[in-house]
């Protein structure tokens, strides 16, 4: 994969790339997975980061990217949309070949053991209740600073078991809900629901082409303004 065009750190008001676009650089190319599910608002958190988000809806589009996003939604859906696609294969060599992903609370499912088998953890569904019991709340997430992130738990689940090689990043009453495993990020909630983009930086900052800490300098707000 050929190196983005900026230097600098995601968030920041220079991480947007230039407009010179003839020299070898680019920006980061993100797909987003857009079966089913909230798509439409990780490519908006993608874009004022400075990256290129790409909807996914067939294999062939996951071709040259970066990274990819499996939002929340509906995990039986998900599935059952990535196996009539083809997608659920392709996924899996993308993954293997070390391409970043990130799955949010329907994405954090389908990335388990009993569904793409790519990270070493089981989910439960629904863990923290139906549709009327979503909540938001303030969230300690290693790597993202001082300052809490403000979580939009929606049918949520969360991480019933976590393998040797899963670092857990963020928990709610000892259930974790963030955790990371070689190139896979995973998130029991909905980042892309509030104006806060560290998160979605961090994982940026897993395709190895932005410097330093991905989130310095990006207020808890998110505001790039």
């Amino acid at each position: 994969m050929s190196r983005a065009c900026s230097s600098t750190v995601a968030g920041s008001g220079e991480a947007t790339p230039p407009p010179d676009l003839s020299s070898n650089c680019r920006p980061l190319r993100v797909g987003v997975l857009a079966i089913q599910g909230d798509f439409e608002a990780h490519a908006a958190a993608l874009t004022r980061l400075g990256a290129e988000a790409r909807e996914v809806r067939k294999p062939g589009e996951l071709a040259e990217l970066d990274a990819l996003v499996i939002p929340g939604g509906e995990s039986t859906t998900i599935s059952m949309g990535l196996e009539s696609s083809g997608l659920e294969a392709a996924i899996r060599r993308v993954a293997e070949a070390g391409t970043p992903i990130f799955g949010t609370c329907a994405g954090l499912i389908v990335l388990d053991r009993d569904h793409l088998g790519l990270m070493d953890i089981a989910a439960r569904r629904n863990a923290f209740g139906r549709q009327i019991s979503s909540f938001e709340a303030e969230v300690a997430v290693r790597g993202l600073g001082d300052e809490p992130l403000r979580a939009v738990f929606i049918r949520a689940p969360w991480i019933e078991d976590a393998g040797a090689g899963v670092e857990v990043l963020a928990e709610i009453d000892g259930h974790p809900i963030v955790a990371r495993e070689d190139n896979l990020l995973v998130a029991a909630f909905h980042p892309e629901l509030t104006d806060d983009l560290r998160l979605h930086a961090l994982f940026l900052a897993r395709t190895g082409h932005l410097d330093g800490d991905a989130t310095a300098g990006l207020p808890a707000g998110g505001d790039l303004s």
